[in-house]
């Protein structure tokens, strides 16, 4: 009888926390994305407008991986507002072999946060500066304080600046944020002066207008743009895209349609034909990443289903490995 192991968000917590193994773990699966027969369908989506509500489902079979993910990722951006989470959700993880389910992930989306946290570092292990010690983050929710603690991971950051339309809350995550990783950050009330100066600028919102202005983009910067991820988001100016030295995008197919790089298309500011490298394609040093200091390059990151492949058949293996879980026989 088929043996499935269910976790919760708190058990998830506990076996699989933001560190380098996580991000070993997204970087390996962009890698496979580029050089593996990987099954990756569109993204099936639901929106429901009138609660400022959307619903992804994302998945993705990656040949010789004992397992694959569907993952059902609500995000509700009025949550906040009455005392929920923005995000939530769950994954189910099936053997490739047989279809069987293997495990249910109860995870709230925190997993998909984890993964989107360590996409965040993987982009800018291979496209920032080696030396990039100043970050700014724009957005004080839980993404953005992942993606701090990501970048942090992978590059020596020193000092980080926080904007966000919600001033308060973003002097309360810089507050936060300080204490925890041992280096300044500080909240910004502008925008452009968090941007100054900054070796790696990351982008966490919803939001539906640009937010990021490419004049305020200097060379040498990185920029990870991971909010748009639906038709209708939009956090950085066209004119960033068009004046960036490497655009890179998570999967080239998904951004053409969502994205910073569909905007700038419709916008008139890239062609629609041109092509980009995929962050994968760089992982696997197939195309070539970063070649100057002195480059402006931007990651377009909008979420996939083989990173939640690979989450989930992490969270799957450190759970077998600590005997956490419960069991149920279906």
């Amino acid at each position: 009888m088929p043996r499935i192991t269910i976790l919760t968000e708190r058990q998830l917590r506990q076996i699989v926390p933001l560190d380098l193994r996580a991000v070993q773990c997204v970087e390996d699966a962009f890698r496979s994305l580029a050089t593996k027969a990987v099954a990756m369908p569109p993204i099936l989506r639901l929106d429901i407008p009138e609660h400022r509500g959307e619903v992804d489902v994302k998945t993705a079979y990656v040949p010789d991986l004992d397992g694959f993910a569907i993952k059902i990722s609500p995000g509700f951006f009025n949550n906040p507002n009455i005392g929920l989470p923005s995000t939530s959700g769950m994954m189910v993880l099936l053997s490739s072999q047989t279809g069987v389910v293997q495990a249910l992930l109860l995870d709230n989306g925190y997993l998909t946060n984890v993964r989107t946290a360590a996409a965040g570092a993987v982009a800018a292990k291979h496209l920032a500066r080696k030396d990039a010690s100043v970050a700014a983050v724009f957005g004080a929710g839980t993404q953005a304080k992942l993606q701090l603690r990501a970048l942090a991971l992978v590059r020596p950051i020193s000092e980080a600046r926080i904007w966000a339309r919600n001033a308060s809350k973003a002097r309360t995550a810089a507050r936060e944020l300080s204490a925890e990783l041992g280096f300044p950050v500080t909240a910004h009330p502008e925008p452009t002066d968090a941007v100054a100066g900054s070796h790696i600028i990351v982008t966490t919102t919803p939001a539906e207008q640009p937010i990021l202005s490419g004049a305020w983009l200097e060379p040498g910067q990185h920029v990870t743009a991971m909010g748009s991820d639906a038709e209708h988001k939009n956090e950085l100016d066209p004119a960033a895209i068009a004046k960036a030295d490497l655009y890179i995008a998570d999967s080239l197919r998904q951004t053409r349609c969502f994205g910073e790089l569909h905007h700038a298309i419709s916008a008139g500011a890239v062609a629609a034909d041109l092509g980009f490298p995929e962050l994968g394609e760089i992982v696997a040093g197939s195309k070539m990443g970063r070649k100057s200091e002195m480059q402006l390059s931007i990651a377009d990151l909008t979420g996939s289903g083989i990173q939640d492949t690979a989450i989930a058949i992490l969270a799957f293996a450190r759970a077998e490995a600590a005997g956490a879980g419960s069991a149920f026989e279906s």
